[in-house]
């Protein structure tokens, strides 16, 4: 059996960490999030799979190569207009060869192990169709007899819906299946939907049935705060490796990875899980809590403390700062003294702006998500659920409590442009 993983879209609600990026390349515990995919499908013992790409695909075919690495055979094809899941299904026809596939989104987290339950779980010839049990209003409801589906129902209105079962996006497809996409038309968002082509599969008399899975083993990476869930659950999983230099003094405690070119010097006190990537320099005199990942060349330099945090490649926390629950870019520097809130005064939900609708987050604590290369001055605050956009400074001594564009330098006065650095 092979695989298709559909990795086209731009991921909006992501930005400003799709700015730069593809959401596929976005690092969790260390990894690219669709790494963790690849290797959930090499272990369900698939040996080759296809990734429809548009959307910065020239980075994603970079990264990922041939997946000899991942012990996988990967081709790529292009969705050459972005028209739909559905759409992007059809260009996989001839790498399924007339068989069985699995098909799912590429922009999920899943537990190990649940892409080989799946597959277990399909009868040769049928449609597989994964659920889990949750309020299905974003995404889409399953109608059920036992265990037999009789369609889906994209994004119903509350009080609606045919079941509490939501689709969870991880399909197994008969070669019939590119019948039922050919045979499939525009949905009123103008997108050739799969969920509509698996209602035409079903009607054409396909027998389906629902896999149900755990909501504690998939995730659905569609906001930011969603990425710190899913390094969260990453790191449960981590088992502790000290490969590199720990000074005396250093105190480890829980499930701890330092890598071997990485450094963690004398009065660092670490509460695991965390994860220090490759040539990081921690300390002296930090605290780094848990849930907290280093990707690789980050320097938290003394009297700093980092919580529930993705510092993405190079970026730099030198001295006397908090950050906390927060995600922040690839290169960005962080001034003296800033300090990431992560709580409301208030303690209710923080909100997020995303494609210029606030949004509760669910969560009591969220601090800064900010793109790649942003500078902070010394003593800068920044409220919780701000969004700094790639590119941004932000000068001295400032509160921010709005979200920054992208490539702006944000001064008492106001943004401007920024200056020119050799």
């Amino acid at each position: 059996m092979k695989a298709v993983i559909l990795a086209a879209g731009k991921a909006e609600r992501l930005r400003p960490l799709t700015s730069t990026k593809p959401k596929q390349l976005i690092s969790i515990a260390g990894r690219p999030q669709l790494e963790w995919l690849l290797r959930g499908v090499a272990d369900a013992g698939i040996e080759e799979a296809l990734i429809v790409t548009h959307y910065m695909e020239e980075k994603i075919k970079q990264r990922f190569g041939d997946g000899s690495y991942l012990g996988l055979r990967l081709t790529y094809t292009t969705q050459k207009e972005m028209k739909g899941t559905g759409d992007a299904f059809r260009y996989a026809e001839a790498f399924a060869g007339g068989e069985d596939f699995v098909g799912m989104n590429g922009d999920l987290y899943l537990s190990p192990g649940i892409i080989g339950e799946v597959v277990k779980a399909h009868r040769m010839g049928e449609l597989t169709v994964t659920g889990l049990e949750r309020d299905p209003y974003l995404y889409g409801a399953l109608k059920l007899q036992g265990d037999k589906v009789l369609g889906v129902v994209e994004k119903p209105a509350p009080g609606t819906a045919p079941s509490n079962v939501t689709n969870a996006g991880i399909y197994v497809f008969p070669p019939k299946a590119f019948d039922s996409i050919k045979a499939t038309k525009l949905s009123p968002r103008g997108e050739y939907e799969v969920t509509d082509s698996v209602n035409h599969l079903i009607a054409s008399g396909v027998p389906a049935r629902v896999h149900m899975l755990d909501e504690g083993d998939w995730l659905d990476i569609g906001h930011p705060w969603h990425v710190l869930e899913a390094n969260t659950r990453a790191l449960a999983r981590l088992e502790s490796r000290i490969e590199g230099k720990v000074e005396e003094g250093a105190h480890i405690q829980g499930p701890v990875y330092v890598a071997s070119t990485a450094r963690v010097r004398s009065g660092v006190y670490i509460e695991g899980p965390v994860y220090i990537g490759p040539d990081c320099d921690v300390g002296p005199n930090n605290y780094i809590r848990a849930g907290t990942t280093l990707v690789g060349g980050n320097r938290v330099g003394a009297s700093c403390e980092v919580k529930n945090t993705i510092l993405m490649e190079k970026a730099a926390v030198p001295h006397l700062s908090y950050v906390g629950d927060s995600i922040i870019g690839e290169r960005c520097n962080l001034g003296a003294g800033t300090i990431t809130a992560n709580l409301r005064f208030d303690h209710k939900n923080v909100k997020m702006t995303i494609k210029g609708v606030r949004v509760d987050t669910g969560l009591r604590k969220l601090g800064t998500v900010m793109g790649d290369d942003c500078h902070t001055g010394v003593n800068v605050s920044l409220h919780p659920g701000v969004i700094v956009g790639a590119g941004a400074w932000i000068a001295p001594g400032i509160t921010v409590d709005k979200d920054v564009p992208e490539g702006i330098l944000l001064t008492p006065e106001g943004t401007r442009e920024k200056p020119k650095t050799n």
